[in-house]
């Protein structure tokens, strides 16, 4: 077993949200959030341009700084694509729901987040993230249960972006639909089997976009509950797309009518 705190790659159950970030632009874009590093583990003699950047940034916090060589690395490594940094800082904490949308309500806007209903894939869940902050979303929402958490893959996959968007959890998806239409939300499943385009649907306003887990979609229980089921047209003979590639295309939709509207 690794040392320093490491637990290596037995399983991402273990190593949810233990504050172990992988890969230069996830490192990156935590020092850049202002995120504390207590060490950032550097590969030896392999210091580039970028390394040096993020050894310097590091340094600047106050974190120690350790060089030690690449199979040192891989040993330590969850994701095995560490780009030759890992940085172990304080366990990122879940975001409260409520208090992001009364700072959106405080600011005059209408919200847009991102529900993930049992998706648990790192690479997908990272990846919706990832598309979300680009998109300007306020939030990700996913499940305590049947989800993959805030885990190295994660922080990876979403290239930083974990840094800079909230994500909250909840203990019930079907619940929190209910909770969200009473507040003046619509919310939108995202199935191939909608009734209508998303091209035909409404996302101004407070909006929610329910993502479905890579295999099943989202569950009947939280689709039953959500006000539209939508899908995105396919033309090619492949009918389906992934999670996070679903996201995406939906998410900007949603942005270009935000914008236009």
């Amino acid at each position: 077993m690794p040392s320093d705190g490491f637990r290596g790659r037995s399983s991402e159950r273990e190593t949810e949200n233990d504050g172990v970030v992988e890969g230069r632009n996830p490192v990156l874009e935590a020092l850049r959030a202002g995120r504390r590093v207590d060490k950032l583990y550097v590969a030896r003699g392999e210091q580039d341009s970028t390394l040096r950047y993020i050894v310097a940034k590091a340094r600047e916090t106050g974190a120690a700084v350790v060089e030690v060589d690449r199979r040192k690395l891989d040993q330590m490594s969850r994701t095995r694509a560490h780009q030759g940094v890992i940085a172990s800082m304080p366990a990122r904490d879940y975001a409260d729901l409520d208090e992001i949308l009364s700072v959106v309500a405080e600011e005059g806007r209408d919200p847009l987040i991102v529900l993930c209903d049992g998706i648990t894939d790192p690479s997908n869940l990272g990846a919706i993230i990832r598309s979300a902050e680009v998109a300007g979303a306020d939030a990700v929402v996913v499940q305590k249960r049947r989800s993959v958490g805030l885990t190295a893959a994660v922080s990876k996959a979403s290239a930083g972006a974990l840094e800079h968007m909230p994500v909250a959890r909840v203990a019930n998806m079907s619940a929190l639909v209910g909770e969200l239409q009473k507040r003046g939300f619509w919310v939108f499943a995202a199935d191939g089997s909608g009734d209508r385009s998303i091209y035909e649907a409404d996302f101004t306003g407070k909006c929610a976009l329910v993502i479905g887990s890579e295999g099943e979609g989202v569950s009947r229980l939280v689709a039953e509950r959500c006000d539209f089921v939508v899908k995105i047209p396919m033309y090619g003979k492949v009918t389906s797309l992934n999670a996070s590639a679903a996201a995406a295309v939906i998410l900007f939709e949603a942005v270009r009518q935000r914008t236009e509207h």
